[in-house]
């Protein structure tokens, strides 16, 4: 959180051409919520008075989220009931992409309880924030999209924290 503030400061001070303040917000909203969900489900998962399995945990949270996504879509998205019936209309495989995008959505969230279960809601959290950094190497090297000064300083304190914390836990066991 303080490396985003310090991020902030510094698009302020310099400017960033692609800087956007809502999508900024949204974006830190979206980490608390997931920190929240994550501390959440390791207390659901090792809680003896509440101890869950990960199936079960699943089972509870996926209605959760629907009730949640469904209507931030049907608000966000203006007609995306329409636009995927008429796209189901022209091609039958956008079914099968819906559904096939399912089950790995299915399997990423069994799969955070799992680590969750096996390591720590923290470690969950660093696990994210490393998949970000790397999906950002990736897409510079593939799509060639364009970084500035200030954003590979971010990914590269991410980075920073993820060998730091790698670091601690190696020195605590």
């Amino acid at each position: 959180m303080f490396g985003s503030l310090c991020w902030l400061i510094d698009v302020y001070l310099k400017g960033e051409p692609l800087f956007n303040m809502f999508g900024f917000i949204m974006c830190l909203s979206a980490t608390a919520a997931r920190a929240l969900k994550t501390v959440l489900q390791g207390i659901l998962l090792s809680s003896e008075g509440e101890k869950l399995d990960s199936m079960n945990l699943l089972m509870y949270m996926a209605p959760i989220a629907v009730v949640c996504l469904i209507p931030a879509a049907l608000i966000m998205e203006k007609d995306v009931v329409g636009i995927t019936i008429a796209l189901a209309r022209e091609d039958s495989k956008i079914l099968w992409y819906l559904l096939f995008n399912s089950a790995l959505a299915y399997f990423v969230n069994l799969t955070n309880f799992l680590v969750t279960i096996h390591t720590s809601a923290l470690t969950l959290q660093v696990l994210g924030n490393a998949k970000g950094a790397v999906a950002v190497v990736v897409s510079i090297l593939i799509f060639r999209n364009p970084v500035s000064v200030t954003g590979m300083l971010g990914y590269c304190l991410t980075i920073t924290g993820v060998i730091l914390y790698s670091e601690a836990k190696k020195r605590n066991k």
